[in-house]
């Protein structure tokens, strides 16, 4: 079995070790990198290409967000997962938007970390039931998406929850990669999300995936 690979972004030192130490022992888990500053982190993740990303939100020369941007951007196939002490209705959004697949909050009671490793990695969105009320709070009472969407949108929905990316939904559906972003922004807009992130969290959440 080879196992997940995971870099720590933290610029508490005592945190990157906790999280190691939760981590470590299970054989599916492997820390290959850690980083306490924006910029290491994205010299890491460029060097090691992980599969999944533990990110704070704090950090001393960057803010967290812009970090997650830049990671998903230059590697796509990483899985950003933010484990933060801090929850705001605005940077939950601004996470999202920016293609985080988690948010998490170091408070939790029962925070599962490695559940939620392996959900994120299998394509899963992972969040703190706190900001998943966030989400659930804005989309409020609106028509069922079987409604709202079309079968083109529902098929490419259906493939944007199974981690595939454009150009794959494209060749899995035998459209041209163009027509793929036409439906992913018409669902957004239909669905009320910021993201593909929050698209298919909102579709799971309301039991229609």
């Amino acid at each position: 079995m080879v196992p997940i690979r995971i870099v720590l972004i933290d610029d508490h030192h005592c945190v990157r070790r906790g999280l190691r130490s939760i981590l470590e022992p299970d054989p599916q888990f492997e820390v290959v990198g850690e980083a306490a500053t924006g910029a290491n982190a994205l010299r890491v993740v460029k060097e090691q290409q992980p599969d999944v990303v533990l990110l704070d939100l704090r950090l001393p020369d960057m803010s967290g967000v812009e970090v997650c941007r830049c990671v998903v951007q230059t590697s796509p196939q990483t899985a950003v997962l933010i484990l933060t002490a801090f929850f705001d209705r605005d940077l939950v959004d601004s996470c999202l938007r920016a293609g985080a697949r988690g948010y998490l909050l170091k408070d939790a009671e029962h925070l599962c970390l490695q559940e939620h490793v392996l959900a994120s990695v299998r394509g899963g969105v992972v969040l703190d039931p706190r900001a998943a009320k966030v989400l659930m709070d804005r989309v409020g009472h609106r028509e069922p998406l079987s409604e709202k969407l079309d079968r083109r949108e529902i098929e490419v929905l259906s493939l944007i929850a199974q981690g595939l990316n454009n150009r794959e939904i494209g060749h899995r559906l035998d459209i041209s990669e163009d027509m793929v972003k036409g439906c992913v922004k018409e669902i957004l807009v239909k669905m009320h999300a910021h993201s593909r992130i929050e698209a298919v969290f909102l579709a799971r959440e309301s039991g229609f995936l």
